[in-house]
């Protein structure tokens, strides 16, 4: 099993390349069940879970091909459905599957799919998904771990409220209404950039979906979707990321593709604990020249801050001047790094729901042990501050969301590698 091996003190300068989105490439992969023809997606990640998602989309009779190479790539996906059973032994590395289940209901009248794994960072059910379903006049069965969803006339759009803005749930509903009879509505739909990339691929395939980027989706439904070239989003979580790296060592480095505008919440705190940022084109120019100041942060659905950037502000605010307070809304169970950060001496401390973060002079390495994708990286970056080696373990968390880290951390100064 890999793990990585970092020794802390060095400031960081120089480049760093922005991927493609992980959460917009996923199902903006589903999407491709959609239509008969090839959807073409550029800019796409190499990562686990984009290779988990190929594995699970291959089970069902889909073919994808890499039209070229590098450190992110072009992939076509394509072909016809031989299946309509997305299977557990697929399924539980993931919780992104689920987002096959609109689409193979939409198109195929029926969708077997086992109920979905992926990090244990509380329970995030699948009820609002299947709800939404249900308004579209699919039946739904759970059964044997399994959601069985049948359509035999097709889908008829409906209006239908999500009780909470999800993001998985405004997606599989947005992909199963785009083939459905007649006009979907949808409200309180979740407006994170990644559905809005997904609205604009979906509308270039043929779909007909008004209300881009705001919390109401009128889908009109058409007979079939067609194929489509379309170039996916920076990933936002990846830029916020190495954005605290720059904050949490100092120095001066560019994000290439990195952009602001997806990231408003994100930079505004960046701002607030001391790290400057200036968007230079299509890259973020990051910059921390100052002492780290303690801000307090809530996590928040889009346009808010984001929870998949919570652990990692939690590393860069350890060693801030003054007291910082980190509330978690969106997911129970997510503080499971906090331990790990006290084991490097940080001074954290857990009360329900919130953090409280007092700021020490200096972390130091240890051995630690990630437990999440995010934590993970929360992880690394209190090892690029820390005093002496840090050795991270179970880093098969991280390789699901982060391209070449290593690489890229490396290539602007850091002392980072990876071991087996």
């Amino acid at each position: 099993m890999d793990r990585f091996i970092i020794r802390g003190g060095r400031t960081l300068a120089g480049d760093i390349e922005i991927g493609g989105a992980k959460n917009a490439a996923l199902p903006l992969l589903c999407a491709g069940l959609l239509t008969s023809e090839r959807l073409v997606l550029t800019n796409t990640p190499r990562i686990a879970d984009i290779a988990t998602m190929v594995e699970l989309l291959a089970s069902l009779g889909l073919a994808t091909d890499t039209l070229d190479s590098g450190p992110t790539y072009t992939l076509s996906v394509g072909g016809d459905i031989t299946s309509t059973e997305a299977s557990y032994d697929i399924v539980s590395k993931m919780r992104a599957s689920i987002l096959v289940l609109g689409p193979l209901v939409a198109r195929c009248g029926e969708a077997k799919v086992s109920l979905p794994g992926g990090c244990a960072i509380g329970t995030r059910p699948v009820d609002l998904h299947l709800k939404g379903l249900e308004a579209l006049g699919a039946e739904i069965e759970l059964s044997g771990g399994y959601v069985h969803a049948r359509a035999p006339n097709g889908l008829t759009g409906a209006r239908y409220v999500l009780p909470v803005a999800s993001v998985g749930a405004t997606e599989n509903i947005i992909m199963a209404a785009s083939l459905a009879k007649g006009r979907t509505e949808l409200v309180n739909a979740a407006r994170e950039p990644e559905i809005t990339d997904l609205v604009v691929c979906l509308n270039a395939m043929g779909a007909r979906i008004e209300g881009i980027g705001t919390d109401t989706l009128v889908i009109d439904g058409v007979p079939a979707l067609h194929g489509a070239r379309h170039p996916i989003i920076s990933d936002r979580i990846e830029t916020g990321t190495y954005a605290c790296a720059v904050g949490i060592t100092g120095g001066e480095v560019r994000l290439l593709g990195g952009r602001a505008d997806h990231l408003d919440a994100v930079i505004r705190v960046l701002n607030e604990a001391g790290v400057e940022t200036e968007q230079q084109g299509d890259a973020l120019l990051v910059r921390r020249a100052g002492r780290l100041r303690g801000v307090d942060i809530m996590t928040e659905p889009y346009p808010g801050f984001p929870t998949d950037m919570q652990a990692q502000f939690m590393s860069l605010l350890s060693v801030a001047e003054g007291a910082s307070m980190m509330t978690e809304t969106i997911f129970e169970n997510r503080f499971m790094h906090v331990p790990e950060l006290n084991r490097m001496g940080a001074h954290i401390n857990v009360h329900g729901s919130s953090a409280i973060i007092r700021g020490v002079p200096e972390l130091s390495g240890a051995q630690v042990m990630a437990t999440d994708l995010r934590a993970s990286f929360s992880l690394i970056l209190a090892g690029l501050a820390a005093k002496g080696e840090t050795v991270l373990n179970r880093v098969y968390h991280l390789d699901r969301g982060y391209e070449a880290v290593e690489r890229k951390l490396s290539g602007v100064g850091a002392d980072i590698e990876r071991a087996s």
